[in-house]
């Protein structure tokens, strides 16, 4: 049996309903510590509504499990300087300049109305330099297209150096070759032993991870290392067969399917 605290996150009969109707159905799931998971699957099935209950924004009934000991265990900058998020269409004022936007995920570290210390300056800048924003620092964030917004937002989380960082549609607006530096920045933060869990539209980057979780209706219809047969079966199926998981120079990628499956 493995113990619980090989696993970073724990979600045990999950349930979430938004509007009246259910999003997340009696979900449980494990998130593997000093790994990255990714989460998949159709429109709907609930992706982001499961990496915001994991992030301890909201859930009807279960319970979340963040090392081990339940969320609401935890105290409040306790959880901020473990668990660091990254959402879809998070802002910051436009005024704000990038660097004091940086700053921001330095705040769980620092004592109420105390002034930043030479080690949070030092993973500001690690962390706008990771994401190539480091050259903009002065600027506002108002000056920004929405790709820079999202390297700084990035940014923000990365400054957190938290031990688990959950991430939903972190590469919105990013053009490829920032899609690929995002991809190294994951690796080199796994490799460090940092947990992470990312939701992703873009299918053949969530194949990059080591893990994949995937979604249909509220409930996990799978889960697994990407290198599994099992795994790129369970992603073809769940989009209906219209995908075709293939590995092309060592690497698995989803390429649509242009013709009918061949019975």
């Amino acid at each position: 049996m493995t113990p619980d605290h090989a696993w970073a996150l724990q979600a045990e009969g999950l349930s979430v309903s938004l509007g009246g109707q259910p999003v997340l159905r009696d979900l449980t799931l494990r998130i593997a510590a000093g790994r990255w998971t990714s989460v998949v699957g159709p429109n709907g099935a609930g992706k982001s509504t499961l990496l915001r209950a994991l992030a301890g924004m909201g859930h009807d009934q279960g319970r979340v499990l963040l090392q081990g000991r339940e969320l609401r265990q935890w105290g409040g900058r306790a959880r901020a300087r473990t668990l660091a998020w990254l959402g879809q269409n998070q802002t910051a004022a436009n005024d704000m300049s990038v660097y004091d936007v940086a700053m921001l995920g330095r705040l769980p570290h620092q004592p109420w109305l105390g002034a930043p210390t030479a080690q949070d300056h030092a993973a500001v800048e690690q962390a706008l330099r990771q994401t190539q924003s480091w050259d903009w620092r002065g600027r506002s964030l108002g000056q920004l297209s929405g790709g820079e917004r999202q390297r700084v937002l990035l940014a923000r989380a990365l400054a957190v150096q938290a031990q688990v960082l959950l991430m939903d549609e972190p590469l919105a607006n990013l053009d490829p070759p920032h899609q690929t530096d995002w991809l190294h920045c994951v690796q080199e933060l796994v490799a460090q032993g940092t947990t992470v869990v990312s939701v992703l539209h873009e299918i053949s980057m969530a194949l990059q991870a080591q893990d994949l979780v995937v979604l249909a209706q509220g409930r996990v219809l799978h889960q697994g290392a990407c290198a599994d047969a099992g795994t790129r079966q369970a992603l073809e199926q769940v989009f209906d067969e219209r995908i075709q998981v293939r590995e092309i120079d060592g690497q698995w990628v989803a390429l649509p399917r242009l013709s009918p499956r061949s019975a």
